[in-house]
């Protein structure tokens, strides 16, 4: 596919941008794309209980291993403020994190090989949901990774805007935080400011109770480790001289690994019982992870990946360090080895889920070839022991 072409299907996808599990003319748009190059090694596959989502295997000449290859679908809830000739169509809605730079590579290197007859089996993933409700969780979950669409290795980008366009940038452990939702309710007594005595204040224990979370990172987790808690929302109260009777939080954890994460959740647990037994009060802790696991690169699959793309003359590669930023790859990669990288889009002045994010279209065409690249050379690999 030439880079014209790939630079229309970007600006095509990027005026349709969908949020998740509406992927309605997205869905539309790629199957119409994916029915346009030959058929002859392609069998499309779409799933009713994720009926946005499409997967398409590319039947291999001879095939030791099935490799997959995820890009995600849908845009976010941003008014974009690109200028763009092609902005968003749709009101408030915008792909404002590069989804659609990350559809059309995929389609770039589909169509390749639905003319150049890969080694190995390849699934293409075309997944709904990653910004929220977690896609890629779904899908694993409905079984949409076994017989034979099972995958023995996944890989997949994410565009990365203060890098230049078509780097290429990943690194072994961790590359993407995992992340959870925090949800608190703290229930007292509400009264009249004159008569604390006769109330129980939720702002006094949501006070305390943020105070102590703040202490968790700083005391619980190591000075070489990180770990991020914020609190983003706080409702409590109505007026000046009623004292509030209940309290709502809304916050946000990260942390690289999931055993981090796993501690963190019961130190939060614990605190919100302490307050409650502290303050005589309820307090309600909902953590909602979902499929937002740290993205952990597979050792063997990524050193691989590393070696490949620094001796490829084609890219050029830099090394990274790990982000608080989430992505649901990481629950694929949790179950199926694999690996994520970054692919520089060269908009330094923005940031990804800004409303002026306008990745360069001059990143397309050498992701696509790096990809390429790379897919071909792990075909002439011996299939490797991953347990």
């Amino acid at each position: 596919m030439k880079e014209a072409e790939l630079i229309a299907i970007r600006r095509q996808l990027h005026q349709i941008p969908e949020l998740a599990l509406q992927e309605k003319e997205t869905h539309a748009f790629l199957l119409k794309t994916i029915q346009s190059f030959p058929q002859t090694f392609l069998t499309i596959r779409t799933l009713p209980k994720l009926p946005t989502a499409i997967l398409v295997k590319v039947t291999g000449s001879d095939p030791q291993r099935t490799i997959g290859y995820r890009a995600d679908m849908d845009a976010l809830p941003v008014t974009e403020a690109t200028g763009l000739p092609f902005a968003s169509h749709h009101q408030g809605i915008a792909h404002a994190c590069g989804h659609d730079m990350h559809m059309t590579v995929a389609l770039g290197v589909l169509s390749y090989f639905a003319v150049h007859q890969p080694k190995d089996h390849l699934i293409f993933f075309f997944q709904p949901a990653e910004e929220s409700k977690n896609g890629g969780k779904l899908a694993y979950d409905m079984g949409a990774f076994t017989g034979e669409w099972q995958i023995d290795e996944f890989y997949g980008l994410h565009d990365r805007p203060d890098l230049p366009a078509g780097t290429i940038n990943t690194r072994l452990g961790t590359l993407f935080a995992g992340t959870t939702e925090i949800n608190v309710d703290l229930i007292g007594k509400s009264g009249h400011a004159a008569l604390p005595q006769n109330a129980n204040d939720m702002i006094v224990a949501t006070a305390s109770f943020i105070s102590q979370i703040q202490t968790v990172v700083a005391r619980n987790v190591g000075p070489t480790d990180s770990a991020v808690i914020t609190f983003g929302l706080m409702r409590a109260g109505t007026i000046r001289n009623v004292i509030a009777g209940s309290a709502h939080l809304e916050g946000t954890l990260r942390g690289f690994t999931q055993k981090q994460i796993n501690f963190l959740q019961q130190r939060i647990r614990d605190i919100g019982q302490g307050i409650a037994a502290s303050f005589n009060c309820e307090v309600k802790v909902d953590l909602n992870q979902g499929g937002y696991y740290p993205v952990e690169n597979n050792p063997q699959l990524t050193k691989d990946f590393i070696d490949f793309m620094q001796a490829d003359p084609a890219v050029t590669f830099v090394p990274t360090d790990p982000v608080m930023t989430g992505e649901d790859f990481g629950y694929l990669l949790n179950k199926i080895p694999g690996t994520m990288f970054w692919l520089g889009v060269n908009d330094p002045d923005s940031q990804l889920h800004a409303a002026d994010f306008s990745p360069d279209e001059a990143a397309l065409a050498p992701g696509v070839t790096a990809i390429i690249h790379f897919l071909t050379h792990r075909m002439a690999e011996a299939a490797e022991d991953l347990d």
